[in-house]
């Protein structure tokens, strides 16, 4: 989720906010895909407590946000507990996994770019993590704190100014919070 610059509006078109419930979370969700983003382009972090309280594998109503909570969390399983089998495994598996050293599911670019981090983003904790993505360290801890709380971390790089502004305005009314551009 690095920053991207150098738009016309001189404005990033990384799009990140938390979200303190499911529905909220699930409403932006949909909202990307509404606009043509897929899996893909959406990363997503929140603590493995998180997951399991707001996407439990009973659920008989599952949805497509559903699918992508639980894709990181049966892939993360299988993972080591050492920094560098995380890594390994992160690179082997590709977009989605579970960090068992801090207790997270990350999905989408960003667990790339934890992997890209390398080892000093993962003993860095959640903070070291999000700093090694692109986010800004006033910003991380913004959202270490909302993570840790029981929040739901989403990002997108959206393809245009006009998607960035609609994403930034959209999570707002949908009870975003730390909502930044």
């Amino acid at each position: 989720m690095a920053e991207t610059t150098g738009t016309s509006a001189g404005r990033s078109r990384t799009v990140t906010g938390l979200f303190r419930d499911r529905e909220s979370a699930e409403r932006v969700y949909n909202s990307l895909r509404t606009r043509g983003y897929s899996d893909e382009d959406v990363s997503l972090m929140m603590s493995d407590d998180t997951r399991k309280k707001h996407f439990s594998d009973d659920d008989d109503n599952k949805t497509e946000f559903d699918t992508k909570a639980w894709e990181g969390a049966g892939k993360g399983a299988a993972i080591g507990g050492t920094v560098g089998a995380t890594l390994a495994a992160i690179a082997a598996i590709g977009t989605s996994v579970a960090l068992p050293g801090i207790g997270l599911l990350v999905a989408g670019p960003l667990a790339a770019a934890i992997a890209g981090a390398g080892a000093g983003g993962l003993t860095g904790g959640l903070i070291g993590a999000l700093i090694g993505s692109g986010i800004p360290e006033d910003r991380a801890k913004d959202y270490e704190r909302g993570i840790n709380e029981g929040g739901i971390l989403m990002g997108v790089n959206a393809r245009n100014d006009e998607d960035a502004e609609y994403f930034e305005n959209d999570w707002r009314t949908n009870r975003g919070e730390h909502v930044y551009r």
